[in-house]
């Protein structure tokens, strides 16, 4: 997607006319990783690329998880469509939104874990919180 998105507004295929989308593209961009490492700073040590629960693992609902689950992916989703439109890049765009193929399973995956670690406390927090969009 990084290498495509860059390539076909290099040579004009399928591209988005204007500067403006270029540098809102690059807004876009710097906001989605603000919010991809927002949970790293939040989360500290219970931060994982892996779907474990950590040692003394306490539920996070304050702050920005108090209106999405996952923050992280979310910030990944919108920094991967400004870096697409940084380029111009329908393309980009379009290859952008196939991250929700490997994305849904994970989260689903990570709910599961979370619903059978915390049970009722868990259950709470997913009624009253997005998955990714508030």
């Amino acid at each position: 997607m990084a290498y495509l998105s860059a390539c076909t507004d290099r040579i004009g295929f399928w591209t988005i006319d204007g500067d403006a989308v270029r540098w809102f593209g690059v807004a876009v961009c710097v906001a989605g990783s603000a919010l991809r490492l927002i949970p790293v700073f939040v989360l500290k040590n219970r931060f994982s690329g892996l779907v474990a629960i950590q040692a003394e693992h306490k539920l996070e609902t304050r702050g920005i998880y108090g209106l999405v689950r996952n923050p992280s992916y979310l910030g990944m989703l919108i920094s991967a469509v400004g870096w697409a439109l940084a380029f111009r890049s329908a393309v980009g765009v379009l290859l952008s939104l196939l991250l929700l193929i490997p994305l849904v399973p994970r989260i689903h995956s990570e709910e599961r874990l979370l619903h059978e670690h915390f049970g009722k406390e868990y259950d709470d927090y997913f009624v009253r919180t997005w998955r990714l969009v508030p």
